[in-house]
């Protein structure tokens, strides 16, 4: 869809006006998409939320600056990936300080408690969840780019061209990441996948 004809980006233009209402519906309707992005970009529940809330605090404090000249969920997507490379370096430059925070709570916190659902489940949604982590973890091994490429193909809003965008590379370059990204996927899935799930 082009930009001029993108209702989203007629609504960020209502936000760079100064329309709250406006904001409120595009953090309404992106809120999961940027939380989903970001959470399997870091895999760390915390951090992922933290960086979610600061994609729509970036939207709202660049609002003067907005041009229409792409999709707004391309532009969101963009920073979106900026700031979790952002947080992948400081982990890289601190990383007995990030390992230290994803394994233990703050002292004036209790510990986070998780259901454990897994116990309830039936033999089939067992085998799903375990399907589920297999292909979190195979994500999570692949290089940024190609990780970032697969995970905005599952967006449904994005076209090939989007994802270029959002990647900074050409359009070629973008379908020769995501391929290489779904071959190393189907690689490492192949004891699992009876299906072509990935490769739609």
């Amino acid at each position: 869809m082009p930009a001029n004809l993108d209702p989203d980006a007629a609504l960020m233009l209502r936000v760079k006006r100064g329309d709250r209402a406006a904001f409120t519906g595009l953090v309404e309707k992106y809120k999961q998409p940027v939380m989903n992005f970001v959470h399997r970009s870091l895999r760390d529940e915390t951090e992922a939320e933290d960086v979610a809330q600061n994609v729509f605090l970036q939207v709202y404090k660049s609002r003067a600056r907005y041009e229409r000249t792409a999709k707004f969920s391309t532009w969101l997507f963009t920073i979106a990936r900026n700031l979790c490379l952002n947080e992948l370096r400081r982990r890289s430059r601190h990383p007995a300080e990030s390992l230290e925070e994803t394994h233990t709570e703050h002292e004036d916190q209790p510990a986070r408690q998780y259901e454990d659902k897994k116990i309830f489940l039936p033999p089939e949604k067992m085998l799903h969840g375990e399907l589920a982590e297999k292909i979190e973890a195979a994500l999570a091994g692949l290089p940024e780019i190609q990780r970032t490429a697969i995970l905005l193909c599952r967006q449904d809003e994005l076209s090939y061209e989007e994802i270029a965008r959002v990647l900074g590379c050409s359009l070629s370059a973008t379908k020769s990441v995501i391929h290489r990204g779904r071959e190393t996927l189907k690689e490492k899935l192949k004891p699992y996948l009876q299906t072509g799930d990935w490769e739609s």
